[in-house]
């Protein structure tokens, strides 16, 4: 509670300030104080029980170790995420408090979704998140890209939300309980209702589309394109990392006793996101597209909690939530600074700024899932949670294949790709 609360609080902090502050840079450093703040007040409650604010939410929200852990990782992300880029937003337009202010409001809709345990806080919680994103995703008001992003955006995020909502009604009018808590929906493991059915159908349909899941991932690239790359580096990380949260709570704790009834669906989701994700980057000039078809690729792996549904896969993704975050704000971070944004831009990097290069070497490898990384070891997390359910083996020699042919294929074609940013590089 005192993370929902204290954003929110710091969002209009923020909002108001931009009225009296006049300097760029201090809002940055507000944030930057208010981030710390909530952080400690959040491991407060997590490790002490100490909650500052007392409110009787029907059990709507539940809280333990396990999400406010991820919350903490979250807001550790978006604490990075200000010290690396706080100056870039800056120099996206002149509302800068106010661009900081969405960004708490979004953290709000992130412990929210991260802590829901009604289908009503999580619509209200994915709202939170979103209406704030169409915004920043729009703020570069000077740029057409960044105009139809938005536009494209909203018009996404309403279609799959209005599918949300019509999935919530078929669960609410298919419970035998008429209840909207995730824990009563369905109960043992018989054969599900025709409603329920289609619900969790459509539940399905409108997360794949939030977590960018192929075939839902149309979206993606157009909008990570045109929105002003630092708010891409925050949505393709903290965004999609705390909505794949919300994905696998809403199914382990509604649907987690019929798991066997929907895995099918999530294989053949896990299939077509590893192939269309890794594949189509393969061809992208643009590293910033290609960024954004590796965040597809990247919630095909992190799918894999969903089909396991096991202790190892949600430990699995909390790691892959930090790994993910840290490797994708870093070399976004170092994308910013770049005046070309192709392949060809990172040409003589590691001459002219060896320590930069040799960062983005490190993030890239990381991406990538090379060994002695971050970035395989979350990966390897996912492996083995897929292998402890003992079904579907060959969806993870299909993970394999993915993780050693892929590269393999790059370098064959020399297409813009990671590898050859490393060449390019050196």
């Amino acid at each position: 509670m005192n993370a929902i609360i204290l954003t929110a609080i710091w969002g209009v902090v923020m909002m108001l300030g931009g009225a009296f502050i006049k300097s760029k840079a201090t809002p940055k450093y507000l944030a930057i104080f208010g981030l710390t703040v909530i952080l400690v007040a959040n491991c407060m409650q997590m490790n002490s029980g100490i909650a500052f604010f007392t409110v009787d939410v029907k059990d709507m929200l539940h809280f333990n170790s396990f999400n406010l852990t991820f919350i903490n990782v979250a807001f550790g992300c978006t604490l990075l995420f200000f010290l690396l880029s706080g100056r870039d937003i800056e120099k996206v337009g002149e509302n800068v408090s106010e661009y900081f202010a969405l960004i708490f409001f979004i953290l709000c809709g992130v412990a929210l979704i991260s802590t829901f345990n009604s289908l009503l806080m999580l619509f209200i919680g994915i709202e939170i998140v979103s209406i704030p994103l169409y915004i920043l995703t729009g703020s570069d008001k000077r740029n057409l890209k960044s105009n139809e992003a938005a536009l494209k955006y909203f018009l996404m995020g309403a279609f799959s939300t209005g599918i949300m909502l019509l999935g919530i009604a078929f669960l609410y009018g298919g419970s035998a309980s008429g209840s909207f808590y995730i824990d009563n929906i369905i109960s043992g493991n018989a054969p599900m209702p025709a409603m329920i059915a289609a619900g969790l159908v459509l539940l399905l349909v409108s997360m794949s589309f939030k977590v960018s899941a192929a075939p839902f991932h149309f979206w993606t690239p157009d909008v990570y394109d045109g929105a002003p790359t630092v708010f891409t580096s925050f949505m393709a990380t903290i965004v999609k990392a705390a909505a794949f949260f919300a994905f696998v709570r809403l199914f382990e704790n509604a649907f987690g006793s019929m798991h066997t009834q929907w895995q099918t669906l999530i294989v053949i989701l896990i299939a077509a996101t590893l192939l269309i994700g890794n594949l189509t980057a393969v061809f992208q000039q643009s590293v910033k597209r290609m960024l954004a078809y590796s965040s597809i690729a990247q919630a095909g792996f992190m799918l894999f909690s969903l089909f396991a549904l096991n202790n190892l896969a949600k430990e699995g993704l909390v790691l892959y939530a930090a790994a993910y975050s840290l490797a994708s704000i870093g070399i976004f971070a170092i994308l910013i600074k770049m005046k070309d944004y192709t392949i060809d831009g990172f040409n003589g990097l590691g001459k002219a700024h060896p320590l930069l290069a040799v960062t983005a070497t490190v993030f890239l490898l990381s991406l990538t899932g090379i060994p002695l990384t971050a970035g395989f070891q979350s990966k390897f997390f996912m492996l083995m949670a897929a292998v402890q359910t003992g079904h579907h083996i060959w969806l993870v020699i299909l993970l394999c294949f993915v993780l050693l042919s892929v590269p393999i294929i790059i370098s064959e074609l020399y297409r813009p790709c990671s590898l050859k940013m490393l060449q390019q590089m050196w």
